[in-house]
């Protein structure tokens, strides 16, 4: 696994040191042996889940601005976990309301060593303790609800970063609260097949 990560970052010209490497090798390790009791994700192969999971996250890192993010609806800790292994200099508050996915996340990064990590049980609208430069979201619903439910978690410079597949203009249009759209990134994630892009948004 370690063969296909290092083939993998290659591809994307992502330069990591060995220990985060191997962080993000032992993170897919946890997600397969929870993944059969727990049904974190529907992704069940190991080697898929390096590119739909791990590579799928990294390759946001680069647009990241600031230092402290929320990812909510974070699951099993997808993109923050492994955002937060390659940027130790970053904070992140991971936000779920399911407690299996919160376990489980508590429980990676007590083995894996990652002190940068914040979980938290709660649904996003309740949530209200922080604001933040980055508000991430990865298989969220949409655009406009993602905006509405986490409008209040952005700082007055932050930013929403919603990672998506097809862009669609019309999803952004949808939008009821005041945002202005500042780019929208189609990104290349290695092996992956079909499309992916990074909106990102800032309150208007």
């Amino acid at each position: 696994m370690l063969e296909k990560i290092n083939r993998l970052l290659a591809q994307a010209e992502i330069n990591l040191p060995d220990q985060q490497k191997e962080q993000l090798v032992g993170f897919i390790r946890l997600l397969d042996k929870w993944n059969k009791a727990y049904n974190l994700t529907s992704v069940r192969n190991p080697d898929e889940m390096l590119v739909k999971h791990i590579m799928d996250s990294l390759v946001v890192s680069k647009y990241l601005q600031g230092e402290l993010f929320i990812d909510v609806g974070t699951g099993p800790g997808l993109p923050g976990i492994p955002l937060a292994i390659i940027n130790p200099d970053k904070q992140f508050v991971l936000l779920d309301s399911l407690g299996k996915r919160i376990t489980f996340i508590k429980n990676a990064l007590r083995e894996l060593g990652i002190n940068n990590v914040t979980p938290v049980l709660s649904r996003v609208e309740e949530y209200t303790s922080s604001q933040f430069d980055g508000v991430l979201s990865r298989a969220f619903a949409s655009l406009d609800d993602m905006v509405n439910w986490c409008y209040h978690l952005p700082n007055e410079n932050g930013k929403f970063y919603a990672l998506k597949g097809v862009y669609d203009k019309a999803e952004v249009q949808a939008i009821k609260k005041p945002v202005s759209l500042l780019e929208v990134i189609e990104l290349q994630v290695p092996e992956l097949v079909g499309e992916r892009h990074l909106v990102i948004l800032q309150k208007a």
